[in-house]
């Protein structure tokens, strides 16, 4: 039989690339780690690892069993969910992830509302983009999660993580407001020339503005660097170049920023483990954080344009 924590660094290794980040991930040390996988593989009666130079990759035996890994850690989540749902009431901890503008906008109310109708659920929020939630769910670091992408960078789902969708926002090409936008052209190509202020590299909204200028025909000029809309929009405001905002970062922009709709479209989806949909605690969230975001967009009474 298959020692299901091993099969766990196992999957890490190949999500994580090197023993050292696994060692890391679960707060042992690299020759530990080793040791286990090692066993794993005399468990298996097949080479599981290989050298490349000096790291450590997986066998084709190896990804085959990483995948049936995931099954059966989505199984012992199903369980688990299971079991939770016979319990009476909810209780216990429940550590929820979102990116900063679903924090600002979306996670209070759904937040209060968890705290009045499961008052022994102990809440704990973590603000991360969305690149950094497969490994904290994988990692059990987070147990639900909002996580989003853009139409014209989407982001290949995550085996060890199920999702489903939310809310689909405009973006909104964000200017100072004597700038002249000509109605009949692409506003994101009549930027061209301007400076732009954008999120860190690295992050799903710094690589989407970089594609929408590709797509637009030019390499965009970068001066700034930010990943709070409300930054970003202040930096706007004074001058320091063009941006692209999402509905959710762009409620509220400062009087002398302009917001131009674009037809593109930022997914957000909740995520959470595979096979622990069901659990009540991600029920809950899920059903907590439906309901915020129906009252956002019902207390919304036009675009930020308008």
């Amino acid at each position: 039989m298959l020692d299901v924590r091993r099969l766990v660094l196992l999957r890490d290794l190949a999500h994580l690339g090197t023993i050292a980040a696994v060692a890391d991930a679960h707060a042992y040390t690299p020759s530990a780690v080793s040791q286990q996988l090692a066993a794993l593989q005399r468990e298996a009666g097949v080479p599981l690892l290989e050298r490349t130079g000096r790291r450590v990759g997986l066998t084709p035996a190896g990804v085959a069993l990483v995948r049936h890994a995931e099954t059966v850690l989505a199984a012992l989540e199903s369980a688990d969910a299971a079991l939770a749902a016979a319990r009476t009431g909810l209780s216990g901890t429940v550590r929820i992830g979102a990116f900063p503008s679903a924090v600002r906008t979306l996670l209070p109310a759904a937040l209060v509302a968890l705290g009045r109708e499961h008052p022994a659920l102990d809440l704990m929020v973590t603000e991360l983009d969305p690149t950094a939630v497969p490994a904290a769910l994988r990692e059990r670091r987070l147990d639900v999660a909002l996580v989003h992408d853009y139409d014209i960078a989407p982001v290949p789902p995550e085996p060890a993580l199920d999702a489903e969708p939310l809310l689909t926002e405009t973006v909104y090409l964000a200017v100072a407001d004597d700038t002249p936008l000509d109605d009949t052209t692409d506003p994101v190509q009549a930027t061209r020339h301007a400076d732009w202020v954008m999120g860190s590299p690295g992050t799903l909204c710094h690589t989407m503005a970089v594609r929408a200028c590709q797509l637009a025909g030019f390499t965009p000029t970068v001066r700034h660097h930010a990943d709070d809309f409300t930054a970003v929009l202040a930096l706007v405001a004074a001058g320091q170049g063009v941006a692209l905002v999402p509905q959710l970062g762009a409620d509220a922009p400062p009087p002398q920023v302009r917001l131009a709709p674009l037809p593109l479209r930022r997914l957000t989806r909740i995520a959470y483990r595979r096979g622990a949909g069901r659990h009540p605690a991600v029920l809950a969230c899920v059903d907590a954080l439906r309901a915020s975001t129906a009252d956002y967009l019902a207390g919304r009474t036009g675009g930020p344009e308008g």
